[in-house]
């Protein structure tokens, strides 16, 4: 019920966004907290804000409006690996979406202490107790 000046007469005063500036941070991928420290308020302000407004809270908000920013950060990382030619970034585009791995072959000599004969065994002892010194030293 407004008092006798009208409007309301207790409470918080109401929480206003700046909705462009939210939505370009949003974009860029802030979090909630940083969007609300920029906007000078507190988190869940802004969070009842936006849900007071319609906009679903800040989830929903930022899913809505950090589309944008993938779409554009995707579409320069697609401009420097194509036309710029960037390697890396191929690579990393190919391991990403193409489901490439870096090829790695590992030849490995098993020789099982059954198949050691005694001298083969003592120099294996041998050599293992000499890198067990080495480690030791460094």
């Amino acid at each position: 019920m407004p008092g006798k000046h009208g409007g309301n007469q207790g409470g918080r005063p109401k929480v206003v966004i700046d909705y462009p500036k939210l939505k370009s941070l949003c974009q860029i991928l802030c979090t909630g907290e940083e969007c609300a420290a920029i906007l000078d308020m507190d988190y869940d302000a802004l969070n009842n804000g936006l849900k007071a407004a319609n906009h679903g809270g800040f989830t929903d908000y930022l899913k809505k409006h950090g589309a944008d920013g993938k779409m554009s950060l995707r579409r320069r990382q697609f401009k420097t690996a194509l036309e710029d030619g960037n390697v890396t970034m191929q690579i990393w585009l190919g391991k990403q979406h193409l489901d490439q791995t870096d090829k790695r072959e590992t030849n490995v000599n098993v020789k099982t202490y059954e198949t050691f004969d005694d001298d083969e065994l003592l120099r294996e002892k041998a050599r293992i107790d000499q890198e067990y010194e080495q480690s030791l030293r460094h």
